[in-house]
């Protein structure tokens, strides 16, 4: 008798394999929809605090300051009204935890210094949402044991979004379906 269960995850890895092979570049585990009818451009974003795959330094989690770490991007796409920002981790116990929201970005902005303020709105316009810890702004890893992933996932919007400031990562998902122009994807890891 043949193991079902192998089957259908035989079945999943071969559609996978094959649908990379039609569509290299397209990422299965995306957490937002592209715009209707556009490719979704890869946007770099980097940190001068760590760099992709390297531990957070103390200064940017629970352990030490807890402030936002520096991060600039480059390649915003033409046509590109605001950018929102999701940090999360998904190696949480009980599923991602979310660790900052931030959306309409000014897209003229490269970049966020260190240690944004936990204010509902910046100066330069942007509106912050609420975190898991059910806080306003940045809070940082701070994970129970073990090492975990964190992502920082910039989005390129083709719309400035109506949300109110301390709306959930969620929420926002949801305001940027059919509107996103561009992505990039920083990971840093932390380990306590």
């Amino acid at each position: 008798m043949r193991n079902r269960k192998r089957d259908i995850t035989i079945d999943t890895v071969s559609l996978c394999f094959a649908f990379s092979l039609f569509f290299p570049g397209q990422n299965l585990n995306r957490d937002a929809s592209p715009a209707k009818g556009e490719a979704v451009m890869e946007i770099a974003i980097s940190s001068t605090a760590f760099k992709e795959g390297e531990i957070i330094p103390k200064k940017y989690t629970c352990d030490g300051e807890n402030v936002s770490p520096p991060l600039e991007w480059s390649g915003i796409p033409k046509g590109t009204k605001s950018l929102a920002l999701i940090a999360d981790d998904p190696d949480a116990p009980h599923g991602t935890w979310v660790h900052w929201v931030l959306f309409n970005i000014p897209s003229d902005v490269n970049g966020l210094p260190e240690n944004i303020p936990p204010r509902s709105t910046l100066k330069n316009g942007a509106r912050q949402g609420m975190n898991d810890s059910r806080k306003l702004g940045y809070d940082g890893p701070c994970p129970p044991g073990g090492t975990h992933r964190y992502f920082f996932k910039l989005y390129a919007l083709g719309i400035d979004l109506s949300l109110e400031s301390g709306a959930t990562k969620s929420q926002l998902l949801k305001a940027m379906e059919g509107h996103v122009l561009g992505e990039g994807r920083l990971m840093g890891k932390y380990k306590r």
